[in-house]
């Protein structure tokens, strides 16, 4: 089986993070096509939701703060067979 026929998911969480999201967003797409790119915005102040979606990936928002809030409420959203978690961290 390969990545073409698996259902993957790519969750990413981020806080402010228009500068870098869309890039993340398009590496992703562009090395894993037919996986499903989830932005998790954690209450962002600036234009992390918009760049995120401009660059093709479905928003959710967590109101409740921190990453852990984050990591636990998407794990829970998304129904795939292979899920990437991310960490914008460092890019």
């Amino acid at each position: 089986m390969t990545h073409a026929t698996l259902r993957i998911a790519v969750l990413i969480p981020c806080y402010n993070e228009e500068q870098a999201i869309a890039a993340v967003v398009r590496d992703f797409k562009a090395a894993l096509p037919s996986a499903q790119v989830y932005v998790y915005d954690n209450n962002s102040t600036d234009a992390t939701q918009a760049r995120a979606r401009e660059a093709g990936a479905v928003v959710r928002t967590e109101v409740r703060q921190g990453k852990g809030c984050v990591v636990g409420s998407r794990l829970g959203r998304v129904r795939r067979v292979v899920v990437v978690n991310v960490n914008l961290r460092g890019r």
